[in-house]
């Protein structure tokens, strides 16, 4: 069963606050604490009984580069001062040096690219589009790349699909930018033409994939085996997409809101940027192959059902960016004023767009209007980013089927020059069916937990403090602000603000565990679906109880 909003406020927290107040004895306060807290554990246990179908937490435990594995250490295949002469003092525009160098290792079959300490001008953008390419600097106190022009400077203006004088900067693109070959072309050739591309896993409209088998048994959530029709064409090791379309009762966009009865009488059909996202596209690895019975088995298991009336397939992603990754430096922007809302001229840090086991490790981003974007990316991890300066429209974004990846040991740090009017901070996002992501260990001098809308789910913020400046955002016609199973874990609210960070009053079969006392001032949050949402609460204002500490490291070690 799931408890309520206003069953768990009306009981427990309700008695401590009256208790606080003076009406009752401090020690039915306690208890209702402890109570709390036996709940907290009872969720864990359950999750641990059902990991891969608890009906509010995600399994998580396998997001990031290769599920969780360490980072390879590339060998050094070039020094872009000692080997192609680029300026450590900033005299001289060191971006075609580093470039070249990018290139040749690409060509060359991979290794990194060596950026000495110092401090480089780059007059354009770096742009990694080879597998195997690490750029690495010598830390990210010791090696800055210090960014001249924005992305508007450097291919143009890139308007917005929607009309209107929006620049698709605001939520694209990176002044280092890891990104295959194939998608940057469709990318910057569709920016020329104005013909605005759909920016997930099977090219600008949709037309650069192919089916590969129909699957012809139904199968559930957190299944890891699918009988197909035809096995010929699949190898274990290959990346498959797997493919859901919506029907007409839109039954596949409510099973990811956890099937709830408000989920049916949602108005879908004039969500017409989240119909856009369908069919629903999910990537994922062939383990195994048993041609006598069609079966394949899947690196992890089955986020949704896969229901015949979704007609679902394995079919063929855009070949995505992998095992590249950005190491050891700062990337800082020439200092200018925050743009209003939407009209951001793309000082835009590091893009992660059609990437695939990729990473990020101690790696800062200053003074920039987005910090870390994830675009179509999958099971990349980011660890010991920051982001700080002049204050981010988005510090970290995550969208366009964004799946598996990891944001671990973060910061958002509180900006150094008062928000010009018009601006807008959003914070930690995740939106357009993106799932399974992870945020962890993070501090957030400022900032929100965001959801951009487009029905994100089964994603999880975990070990956390926030100072809960910021808001959510998203266009009406990206549809509901959460799916279903988002869990916020362990998470302190220096500020005691509620919005975007306490879910059980707005995200269907959510949970919300071990967090710091709140209340609702500011942006407040409504639901999108009515009717019970099926949701739990528990050890609410006891971060210092959590345990686990941090659920995504505790579901790492019950897998292993």
């Amino acid at each position: 069963m799931g408890i309520s909003r206003r069953g768990l406020l009306g009981s427990a927290i309700g008695v401590a606050a009256t208790a606080a107040a003076g009406t009752v004895p401090a020690a039915a306060a306690e208890a209702a604490s402890r109570g709390g807290r036996r709940q907290h554990t009872t969720l864990w246990d359950e999750f641990k009984a059902a990991p891969y179908t608890h009906p509010q937490i995600p399994y998580v435990g396998r997001a990031g580069y290769r599920g969780g594995a360490a980072f390879p250490r590339r060998p050094v295949v070039a020094d872009v001062v000692r080997d192609y002469g680029a300026a450590p003092d900033g005299s001289a525009d060191a971006a075609p040096a580093i470039n070249r160098a990018i290139r040749d290792a690409g060509r060359d079959g991979g290794g990194t690219v060596y950026v000495p300490p110092g401090t480089y001008r780059i007059d354009d953008l770096i742009r990694i589009g080879h597998d195997r390419v690490v750029l690495r600097g010598a830390g990210s106190g010791r090696t800055t790349l210090h960014a001249t022009r924005s992305l508007t400077d450097l291919i143009g203006p890139y308007g917005s699909r929607y009309g209107g004088d929006k620049s698709s900067w605001s939520w694209a693109g990176g002044l280092i930018w890891l990104c295959p070959q194939a998608r940057w072309d469709a990318l910057t050739d569709a920016i020329k033409d104005r013909d605005w591309p759909f920016e997930g896993w099977t090219g600008n409209r949709r037309d650069e994939w192919r089916t590969l088998t129909a699957v012809t048994a139904p199968a559930r959530q957190g299944d890891d085996t699918l009988t197909v029709a035809d096995t010929t064409a699949l190898r274990p090791g290959a990346r498959v997409l797997l493919h859901l379309s919506d029907d007409a009762g839109h039954t596949l966009l409510r099973h990811m809101s956890g099937d709830i009865p408000g989920a049916a009488s949602y108005p879908w059909s004039d969500k017409t940027k989240l119909t856009s996202y369908v069919p629903y596209e999910w990537p994922c690895r062939v383990a195994s192959v048993d041609h006598r019975r069609r079966r394949v088995t899947i690196d992890r298991p089955l986020p949704l059902d896969a229901r015949p009336a979704w007609q679902p397939r394995l079919a063929t992603p855009i070949r995505p960016l992998t095992g590249a990754g950005v190491e050891g430096l700062t990337l800082e922007m020439t200092e200018t004023p925050q743009s209003p809302h939407l009209l951001d001229k793309g000082y835009n840090g590091v893009a992660l767009q059609c990437a695939w086991d990729c990473w990020l490790d101690d790696v800062h981003v200053r003074h920039a209007d987005n910090g870390f974007l994830l675009v179509a990316a999958k099971a990349c991890t980011l660890r010991r980013t920051r982001v700080s300066g002049r204050g981010s429209h988005h510090p970290y974004c995550c969208r366009e089927g964004s799946h598996d990846n990891l944001v671990e040991g973060f910061a958002i740090e509180r900006r150094t020059v008062p928000a010009p009017p018009g601006t807008q901070l959003h914070g930690i996002n995740v939106e357009g069916l993106s799932s399974h992501n992870v945020w962890s260990r993070g501090r957030m001098a400022m900032g929100t937990f965001d959801s951009h809308r487009g029905l994100p789910f089964a994603n999880v913020r975990t070990d956390i403090t926030v100072t809960n400046d910021g808001a959510h955002g998203g266009d009406a016609s990206a549809g509901p602000l959460y799916g279903a199973r988002f869990t916020h874990w362990n998470i302190t609210v220096t500020n005691h603000r509620a919005g975007c960070v306490k879910l059980d009053g707005i995200a269907p079969y959510s949970a919300t565990v071990a967090l710091s006392e709140v209340t609702e001032f500011g942006q407040i949050d409504t639901p999108d679906f009515t009717g019970p949402l099926h949701t739990r609460i528990a050890a609410y204002g006891h971060p210092e109880a959590a345990c686990p500490p941090n659920l995504y490291e505790a579901q790492r070690e019950l897998r292993l």
